[in-house]
């Protein structure tokens, strides 16, 4: 308890006055809001007793945000994600509101353990992974930039599958993330809002109308998102879907009342559940009906807030639609909302009625387009039989869309057909497509990548023809994470002594820690930064012991591969690695090796079988390595299950090195990479995302980088890549191969590798055995230098000094002055016990 309760500087200081004011609140919410005729309170009515007493202080803020957007009427972000992965948000709210030191010394006076009933909140799992991790990440620093912003997405009531792992595989249970309520959402059923769906267009002399359609109702909950100690509380609005009364209730006319009211799940099924892949597109129409559903939902909000712009009023006040684009701004992340562009349209065209020029006009000068991949497996492109059923109006909108924007093409390029047909929105074929990411090229005013190599790789090949007509459209923002949760939250004992060198002002303007660099040879320092590394790793090895019943040698180099499992991210190398590693102490048991425990975690989605051979490997791999008693403890495998954002919480502090190893051109960014940087781990990495621009930051010098580049790449690519050669001369990674191949991994189905051993040896796109060597060989410099703690130590301290940069605060600030057009603001609102000015 001690340990834990070394509370420190950088939360703010515990008032007495807030302690009591505390403790009351808690006993008054759990003795009549939550166990009112029980006798007895369980830890989780604990929980939810702090989350009310907590939330109690978030709620006079909020109400004074949005009061105070009101009336100075900025212009407002609208961040449109069909992902938001915000984790948990108890200990993020105590850290933002500055209340963490009172609330622990309030639960501890109460006899209870502040961790234990944080550990009772379930993650919001609302997202895959990177994608849906940066949205949250944003949301916290819109609000902490003072900027009045608004994520929307969807409440799935299952987010992204909890995993287990049984006999190696991986099995996917639903996540009901639910069931016991959710604190921090607040349902406004008097926003509820019509989406459309099926149904045909009619032409009448008034124009084109959308008539004969289905009804979705969308119920939209809000979650507060507070800012860091500036009194901001900005709003996450989810929407969920309702079946309308009527919902085929003339199904009752003919007598199957049961049958119609049994049909209503059809229609509240929108917002059932996320759909668990990541970097991969699939064309279903429940999907589609999602990406409209929160697009449609939105767009009406948003358009009702713009006109009505007086708090508390529901009467328009605008009415016209001139100054919409200097009022409203809405980021795309990523093509799955990018119907937001023809549904625009379709409100400006035939509800609004303005001509075509002015609604496009208005259209692109609002819409701005994030990228987040160039696998062109990912890439959105639905069928236009689907568009015809579902959103016929849109189709229409979108073909006119398409015909001007190929009219402009012709009259640039004369007879270019070949052009016209890589840069149209509708792709011929069998059946024919869209292609959203043309789409959103086409309808926005700013497209980004999210590094800089993924932006130039964006101009140069995904979108260049775009970009040759309009370079001035693409921008880069490199991706970042947000301090408060991934440094402060996450590491309190590093933020800590940080704090103790340089002030605390490092968490609003990361580039403060650039004045680390003064204390990189400051013996006290460095024993500092190695103390606070080993009591993360002690932590986390007792709650590995705990978990998953193993003991690890504390003192050996804790490698760490968290990330979506896809062969693009190769955690195949990673795994030939091990099985190297294996084979070398068991060829001189009697050598010194480093001690290394890799730990390998992610989710494969459901549907992909690569993905789940490659968990099912290693966790064989672990097998044979953890119980041969040759090995001991210098070598071991542990595949962590059910990684996710809380988990994420308490890995990445105790991590030595953080593999961020994809192949060079493939990795838009990555922000784990980041993550791992900020918190003290050395990067093993190729030349790929932002582990470029960390390089450049921290000196290369200071990262073990290592393989092909972007450049080499795409020579190997026109030359062709033979995994057969490698594979013939590199006796190591021949070894490893037959042990897999020969059943060495999985005694009992000697051939259960074989798909995985095929798409190495003759269709892997990724080239893992062309980097294999380059990859052993810098895994040894590692070793060379863990050796050296003092060295390794004074390479750890660079790295989190060069890391200013990856704050999320510095990426928002360059979206909102070069995309969005309006500017940060420290303003603090005043906190609701004073009086407004």
């Amino acid at each position: 308890m001690a340990l834990v309760r070394k509370q420190i500087s950088v939360r703010g200081i515990a008032g007495l006055g807030d302690v009591s004011e505390i403790k009351k609140s808690f006993n008054r919410h759990l003795h009549f809001t939550l166990v009112k005729d029980r006798n007895v309170a369980t830890p989780r009515d604990y929980y939810f007793a702090l989350a009310h007493t907590v939330r109690d202080h978030l709620v006079g803020r909020w109400i004074r945000t949005q009061q105070y957007y009101y009336e100075k009427d900025p212009k407002r972000i609208h961040y449109l994600s069909l992902e938001f992965y915000m984790g948990r948000t108890l200990q993020n709210t105590m850290i933002n509101l500055g209340l963490q030191n009172a609330c622990d010394e309030a639960i501890y006076q109460l006899g209870l353990d502040l961790e234990e009933l944080e550990d009772i909140e379930e993650d919001a799992g609302l997202g895959n992974g990177g994608l849906g991790r940066l949205a949250a990440c944003f949301l916290d620093s819109m609000a902490s930039l003072g900027l009045a912003a608004y994520g929307y997405g969807i409440r799935y009531e299952f987010g992204i599958f909890n995993q287990k792992i049984t006999n190696g595989w991986q099995v996917e249970e639903a996540d009901d993330w639910l069931r016991y309520g959710n604190p921090w959402e607040k349902a406004r059923p008097e926003y509820m809002l019509p989406v459309h769906f099926y149904g045909r267009v009619a032409h009448t002399h008034e124009g084109p109308k959308w008539v004969d359609t289905q009804v979705v109702l969308a119920m939209p909950y809000d979650t507060p998102v507070p800012g860091y100690k500036n009194n901001t509380v900005n709003t996450m609005r989810l929407w969920s879907a309702k079946a309308p009364n009527d919902f085929n209730l003339q199904e009752f006319n003919v007598g199957d009342y049961i049958q119609a009211v049994l049909d209503r799940n059809l229609a509240e099924n929108i917002s059932r559940v996320l759909y668990p892949n990541d970097n991969f597109f699939e064309g279903k129409e429940l999907r589609l009906k999602q990406e409209y559903f929160v697009v449609a939902a939105t767009l009406q909000d948003i358009i009702r807030r713009f006109k009505s712009s007086k708090f508390g009023c529901r009467d328009p006040m605008r009415t016209s639609f001139e100054t919409f684009h200097e009022k409203v701004a809405i980021q795309l992340n990523d093509t799955h909302p990018a119907l937001a562009i023809p549904e625009l349209m379709r409100i400006l065209l035939d509800i609004e009625r303005l001509d075509w020029e002015k609604a496009w006009e208005i259209t692109t000068k609002t819409c701005a387009y994030t990228n987040h991949t160039v696998l062109p497996e990912a890439l959105e492109r639905w069928p236009v039989y689907m568009f015809e059923k579902l959103l016929p109006r849109h189709l229409q909108i979108i073909y006119e869309i398409n015909q001007r924007h190929l009219d402009r093409v012709a009259a640039l390029y004369p007879g270019d057909s070949d052009r016209l047909r890589r840069m149209s929105l509708i792709e011929e074929g069998d059946p024919k497509r869209i292609n959203m990411a043309h789409l959103c090229v086409v309808g926005s005013h700013a497209v980004n990548g999210v590094a800089r190599i993924h932006s130039d790789i964006v101009k140069t090949t995904v979108f260049k023809d775009f970009c040759d007509i309009e370079p001035e459209k693409f921008q880069n923002k490199t991706n970042g994470i947000t301090p408060r949760r991934w440094l402060l939250l996450c590491n309190p004992g590093l933020a800590d002594i940080i704090a103790e060198k340089i002030g605390e002002d490092f968490l609003t303007d990361l580039f403060q820690l650039k004045k680390l660099l003064d204390f990189v040879n400051d013996e006290m320092f460095i024993r500092d930064v190695a103390k606070v590394k080993q009591e993360n790793k002690l932590k986390f090895a007792a709650c590995l012991e705990s978990e998953y019943k193993v003991k690890i040698n504390p003192e050996s180099i804790f490698d760490i591969h968290v990330k979506r499992i896809h062969e693009y991210k190769r955690q195949l190398l990673n795994c030939l690695h091990v099985i190297t590693l294996y084979n070398r102490i068991k060829k001189e048991p009697n050598k010194k090796f480093v001690p290394r425990t890799v730990m390998i975690g992610g989710k494969a989605a459901p549907g992909y079988h690569m993905a789940k051979m490659i968990i099912k490997l290693i966790t064989s791999v672990g097998e044979v390595v953890n119980h041969d008693p040759v090995v001991g403890d210098r070598l071991k495998v542990i595949f962590l299950e059910n990684y996710r954002v809380s988990l994420a919480e308490k890995v990445i502090p105790a991590a030595d090195l953080s593999q961020q190893i994809s192949t060079a051109g493939t990795e838009a960014s990555g922000t784990g990479n980041m993550k791992f940087m900020l918190n003290g781990a050395l990067t093993i990495g190729t030349m790929d995302g932002a582990n470029v621009e960390m390089a450049e930051e921290a000196g290369e010098e200071n990262l073990f980088i290592f393989g092909m580049r972007v450049e080499d790449v795409e020579a190997m690519d026109k030359k062709g890549y033979n995994a057969r050669e490698y594979y013939e001369r590199l006796p190591e990674l021949k070894q490893a191969m037959d042990q897999i191949s020969t059943g060495f991994f999985s005694p009992k189905e000697p051939e259960l590798f074989k798909d995985v051993v095929n798409m190495l040896m003759n269709h892997d796109r990724f080239k893992v055995f062309a980097d294999y060597e380059a990859y052993i060989s810098c895994q040894e410099k590692v070793n060379e230098l863990y050796r050296n703690p003092k060295e390794w130590t004074k390479k750890v301290i660079r790295n989190i000094a060069a890391s200013g940069k990856f704050s999320s605060d510095r990426t928002i600030a360059e979206y909102a002055r070069e995309i969005w057009g309006v500017e940060p603001s420290d303003v603090k609102i005043p906190p609701p016990n004073e009086p407004r000015e």
